[in-house]
């Protein structure tokens, strides 16, 4: 076994318990946790399939941006885990049954792809140096920009318009909501924030007030009764 077969051994086996404690840990942060550790494990196989594009955008989108905003969301929420917890027991039969018959499904198909023939060792250098050759970064743009255009700008579209709809979400004012205007704190000056007065000390102080309607009252009540 050479060094790419192990490393790949290696990810693989990372990834797996990764996967299977997004699903079994009982802390939602913990659970994202794995999830990143998952999809770096993944970007590493995709390394090694020498698609190094794909590996850098998952990292970059999935883990730098996707994830970060889970566990943004997931600890600023205040989750019930007992409540989520209930029922588990309850469906896990059926998600057991749903998740065989994907295994099985999955397991046909790659198996009978990998039953095929095997091609000469010599077309297999040629087709590896001409591969060798090329950059896949550099012909997937080409062919993102050129066969698939009108998909990608339809893609741009909904994105921008997903983000005008948050931002438009996130700034509307509700009534419950204190807030303050930021125009109004960087308008603000030093000597709008404190007022010196002079306090003329030769002055004689005031008399005391007199005491409230209250304390009056009560004070003549325990006189009566004295």
């Amino acid at each position: 076994m050479d060094v790419k077969t192990g490393l790949f051994y290696l990810f693989a086996i990372v990834l797996l318990f990764a996967a299977f404690r997004v699903i079994t840990a009982r802390n939602p942060v913990y659970a994202a946790l794995y999830l990143v550790l998952a999809f770096f494990q993944a970007a590493a196989v995709w390394i090694l399939l020498k698609a190094e594009f794909l590996a850098i955008t998952l990292v970059l989108v999935y883990v730098g941006a996707v994830m970060v905003l889970f566990l943004f969301v997931v600890m600023m929420l205040d989750i019930n885990l007992d409540s989520l917890r209930q029922g588990f027991w309850k469906h896990f039969p059926v998600a057991a049954t749903v998740g065989a018959l994907i295994a099985l499904e999955m397991a046909a198909v790659l198996m009978g792809g990998f039953r095929g023939t095997e091609e000469p060792k010599a077309a297999v250098a040629v087709a590896g140096q001409a591969v060798a050759q090329v950059s896949n970064t550099k012909e997937l743009g080409v062919m993102l920009y050129t066969q698939y255009l009108y998909p990608l700008q339809i893609a741009a579209v909904l994105l921008l318009v997903a983000i005008i709809a948050a931002i438009a979400l996130t700034l509307r004012e509700r009534k419950d909501s204190k807030q303050m205007n930021p125009s109004d704190q960087v308008r603000v000056r030093a000597r709008d924030r404190m007022q010196i007065m002079k306090v003329d000390v030769t002055r004689p102080a005031p008399p005391p007030a007199e005491p409230p309607l209250a304390e009056a009252n009560a004070a003549a009540t325990v006189e009566k009764k004295a």
